[in-house]
């Protein structure tokens, strides 16, 4: 990742993996929908391998690390490397920086608006909170977007120092009740939401951490120029792979010193976090691109054509609507199984419904974007 930012790289083909990457995390994220990583951790089912599935796909509750945990990262990530793509094709077919720019901030001021209408719904009142992913994502690729013609060097440089900034904002503060920097509801990211929107999230979670996983959309961004480059492909794997166990491991070894916690996204969260996204990329780009296996990824690259699309529709309840639908038919042919096996039936029903519904516009040529 050390080539010239001022360089326009070539675009030979699209790139399946990166469709894929896309596609696999929407699909998780459809899951999650529909209450089956919930009924999976249903009491009932403790001791059970899917019990141990459930809970790694559940956020962990403060400071540690679960699988799900990623997810986020991750679409924040891929947002980073599908930008880089999308401006490399824009300023080879020569559009002008200043409608790129004009772009992006639309692009951005939307996403804004959309994050804060699904917080609108559940309440019924207008509320401005910053916690979901596309109010996050509205200012990390801002941030991405506005350092990613510099020399990568210069890139990776800023997105520490972002880092590291929160880091310090969060042990410094002085506030009182909001001076204890690993304590939920209690830390900077706290205030910032008292500030903003006069209330604290049900799940700590906190909108500043918008500031320090911007490292997140710009190391995808430095991904997707990397992958653009005419490096030979096992390079790049081996770019990506190094470069992913170095954060990984930078982020364990930070663990004594910051508590590796996602709801306010510490120095250790993001760094291990995005090395995982890094070792992702590098291991979907050898296994589909390189090596050519890529016949399965059909089924998740239809999820995520219409990525903006199926996340606003799940995250709006439309879901409820799909199981309230599957639930007499699943129900009549599971409860003989117990209530837990009914659950689960209705949940991977809906789930199918919502995949059959990305499926619809995608034989149709139906692309959602903004």
């Amino acid at each position: 990742m050390t080539a010239a930012a001022t360089e326009i790289p070539t675009i030979k083909e699209r790139l399946q993996s990166l469709d894929f990457f896309r596609g696999f995390t929407m699909f998780l994220l459809v899951g999650e929908s529909t209450l089956l990583y919930e009924h999976l951790r249903d009491p009932s089912l403790q001791g059970t391998l899917l019990h141990a599935i459930g809970t790694q796909l559940d956020h962990h509750p403060w400071a540690g690390l679960r699988f799900w945990d990623l997810v986020q990262p991750f679409f924040m990530f891929i947002v980073g490397a599908a930008m880089a793509f999308s401006i490399a094709k824009r300023e080879r077919r020569g559009d002008p920086r200043g409608r790129i720019t004009r772009h992006i901030l639309v692009r951005a001021l939307l996403l804004l608006l959309f994050g804060w209408a699904l917080y609108c719904i559940g309440p019924g009142r207008i509320t401005f909170r910053f916690q979901n992913v596309l109010a996050q994502l509205s200012v990390t690729t801002v941030i991405a977007y506005a350092v990613m013609r510099r020399p990568a060097r210069e890139q990776i440089a800023l997105s520490v120092g972002l880092i590291v900034l929160s880091e310090a904002l969060y042990r410094v503060f002085w506030a009182p009740g909001f001076n204890r920097p690993f304590v939920p509801d209690h830390n900077f990211g706290s205030w910032v939401d008292m500030l903003i929107s006069g209330e604290l999230s049900a799940g700590h979670w906190v909108s500043f951490n918008a500031i320090p996983t911007a490292a997140h959309t710009i190391w995808g961004a430095l991904a997707g120029r990397l992958l653009m480059s005419d490096r030979p492909p096992m390079r790049k794997v081996r770019m990506l792979a190094l470069a992913g166990l170095a954060a990984t491991a930078a982020g364990f070894a930070l663990t004594p010193l910051s508590p590796m916690i996602k709801r306010i996204s510490t120095a250790s969260f993001v760094a291990a976090s995005g090395g995982f996204c890094l070792l992702a990329l590098a291991l979907s780009y050898w296994l589909i691109d390189v090596r050519g296996v890529r016949r399965w990824t059909r089924f998740f690259n239809i999820v995520g054509m219409n990525s903006l699309f199926i996340y606003i529709f799940t995250e709006s309840g439309a879901t409820a609507w799909l199981s309230r639908l599957a639930k007499p038919f699943t129900e009549a042919g599971f409860g003989w199984a117990g209530e837990p096996a009914a659950a689960i039936a209705t949940s991977l029903a809906a789930w199918a419904l919502l995949w059959s519904i990305c499926y619809w516009l995608y034989r149709h040529k139906i692309l959602i974007k903004i």
